[in-house]
């Protein structure tokens, strides 16, 4: 019997999630509270926070992104590297993508007491990306575009509109984490892959 590696991640997020609904001081514990980093030096905040939700379709959403693209790299990763060092490389590329999507907010907010973040969005977009780069032709349905978009593209606009939105919009979305997360995930997958290079342009451009 496998054990997909992207089910166990669900889960926990899944119960911490729940949990944590009806456990305030785990919430409050827990939440990326950039001022409470810096000043009481509570680091681990950057993790923990990506296994909180604000709601369950905030929840939702990130699990069943994670449900559609993580299966695809975790597989990618086992089968170049093997167990259980693809198991490995996977569940760290995850979870240092969520601390890593979130330095940025907290460099930016470390003196905000006002301010508050949660969510697995970075963990989440980082697998995305590093999917589009090995499968940089799969056909995506995005609402509310009412047609499938190649991987690449959509990779594209979503790199462009995060970026745009961490510096423009105040809707209370942590744009920067999808957009670091992003990119943090296609940069190290080039880099524990980089033969794909050639690959995804070959794709793209053929």
């Amino acid at each position: 019997m496998v054990i997909s590696i992207t089910l166990i991640i669900i889960a926990i997020t899944v119960l911490v999630s729940l949990y944590a609904w009806q456990n305030q001081n785990l919430m409050e514990a827990w939440v990326h509270h950039p001022q409470s980093v810096a000043q009481d030096k509570e680091w681990w905040r950057l993790l923990t926070s990506g296994f909180l939700h604000a709601d369950f379709m905030h929840l939702f959403f990130n699990m069943f992104s994670l449900y559609i693209f993580g299966g695809v790299v975790e597989q990618i990763f086992l089968g170049i590297f093997g167990f259980p060092v693809g198991a490995v490389i996977y569940v760290v590329l995850y979870l240092v993508a969520i601390i890593v999507s979130d330095l940025p907010t907290y460099f930016k907010h470390k003196n905000d007491s006002r301010y508050y973040s949660l969510g697995a969005s970075g963990g989440v977009a980082a697998i995305i990306f590093s999917s589009i780069y090995f499968n940089p032709l799969t056909e995506l349905l995005i609402f509310p575009i009412p047609f499938p978009i190649q991987g690449y593209i959509f990779g594209a606009l979503y790199l462009a509109l995060s970026y745009y939105m961490s510096t423009k919009s105040h809707d209370g979305i942590n744009h920067s984490a999808h957009f670091y997360g992003a990119a943090f995930g296609l940069v190290v997958s080039i880099i524990l892959v980089p033969g794909q290079i050639q690959n995804f342009f070959d794709q793209v451009l053929g």
